[in-house]
């Protein structure tokens, strides 16, 4: 399969490993401690959808060509690939319980995050030289987004998205 297919496949896979979470993740992190902060529902499920949107926009852009497109994409999915181990895994074995998104990542997003990667080197579609900093730019900037759009769910849904009180 060709670097556009495993684009898609990586959107696709998002969005099943996303889904996964917005169904469990809210109230599994009310008790999460330190491995995840409490989210309200809506917020999360805000967060994770605009985060999908992202993933098809950046594919869409790499499939047409777009070099942005392709590096940023595949900082995604290296961002996604080492989400398998911190915090999905290290949540499940720490916890000894099961954190959701964990079966999705182990058994969609590494493979397919690897095979992505991959293909972008087989198809000298990447630099590593460029991607060795890229890579790193797009995982911070996820990481940097997802308490925005946390606080972006919660304008929106204010009602819904009020802080539990601390016991």
């Amino acid at each position: 399969m060709n670097f556009n297919i495993w684009a898609w496949i990586f959107v696709v896979v998002v969005a099943i490993h996303n889904f996964e979470e917005a169904l469990f993740l809210p109230k599994w992190s009310q008790a999460a401690g330190h491995w995840h902060l409490p989210v309200r529902e809506h917020e999360f499920r805000f967060a994770v959808t605009v985060l999908t949107l992202l993933a098809a926009l950046l594919a869409f852009l790499a499939v047409r060509g777009y070099k942005i497109g392709i590096y940023l994409l595949c900082g995604y999915a290296l961002a996604m690939a080492l989400n398998v181990l911190l915090p999905h895994v290290a949540a499940t074995v720490a916890m000894r319980r099961y954190a959701p998104g964990t079966a999705t990542a182990l058994l969609l997003n590494l493979p397919v995050c690897v095979s992505l990667l991959i293909v972008a080197d087989q198809e000298r579609l990447v630099s590593w030289r460029t991607f060795a900093w890229v890579g790193p730019l797009t995982i911070v900037g996820i990481l940097g987004l997802i308490p925005i759009l946390f606080r972006m769910g919660r304008a929106i849904f204010p009602e819904t998205s009020a802080r539990p009180e601390s016991a």
